[in-house]
């Protein structure tokens, strides 16, 4: 029976990097690559290569270059996804992302992570656990998502946000670590911004 070494991104056990798996990602890579290179008038071809990179795209997303991953065919979008500059996508296994989701420039978002035993690390483990980004999110500029996490339906993560925990739906959350600020509410459907009203 043959083993395909790729099952073991998907173990959520720690393992061992090996030759076998570069040579995989080089693929996943040279797409990601090509599609970093577009000129701006090329949304077409953007598109394209967005399909051959990603597990699952939905209709009306838009990714603004670069954009790094490290590998793209773990990486699950749904419909009306929009991503400014310089989204990093940490995917060694699944990261899923609902429709309608907005992500400000220079996000992470990493499924990745490495044994805090020094002895285990230096042998270039490491493991990786799905993230899940609800419907309808908004992602504030340069936060970082970690492995594991799950953040609920309509929730506001807050800019600079290091996301170490669970965000439940229909919050604003921030900070580092990230925590809960208060649910969306009333004013939010007057103000759009401090007391700036609509």
């Amino acid at each position: 029976m043959t083993v395909n070494p790729e099952d073991k991104l998907h173990s959520q056990q720690v393992y061992a990097c090996d030759d076998a798996l570069a040579e995989r990602q080089l693929a996943c890579l040279e797409v990601l690559y090509d599609f970093n290179h577009t000129r701006p008038s090329e949304i077409e071809k953007r598109t394209q290569l967005m399909q051959q990179l990603f597990a699952e795209i939905g209709e009306g997303c838009y990714i603004e270059p670069p954009l790094h991953a490290n590998w793209g065919k773990h990486t699950h979008l749904g419909q009306n996804v929009y991503v400014n500059f310089n989204l990093t996508l940490v995917d060694d296994t699944h990261i899923y992302i609902g429709n309608d989701v907005m992500i400000g420039p220079n996000v992470t978002i990493a499924t990745a992570g490495h044994p805090i035993d020094p002895l285990r690390r230096q042998q270039v483990t490491q493991f990786n656990i799905p993230v899940t980004i609800g419907n309808n999110v908004w992602i504030g500029a340069q936060c970082v998502i970690l492995p594991g996490i799950s953040i609920g339906d309509n929730t506001v993560i807050g800019a600079g946000s290091i996301v170490t925990r669970d965000i439940p739906s229909n919050v604003v959350a921030m900070g580092n670590p990230c925590n809960v600020s208060r649910e969306i509410n009333e004013h939010d459907k007057i103000y759009f911004y401090k007391e700036k009203r609509y």
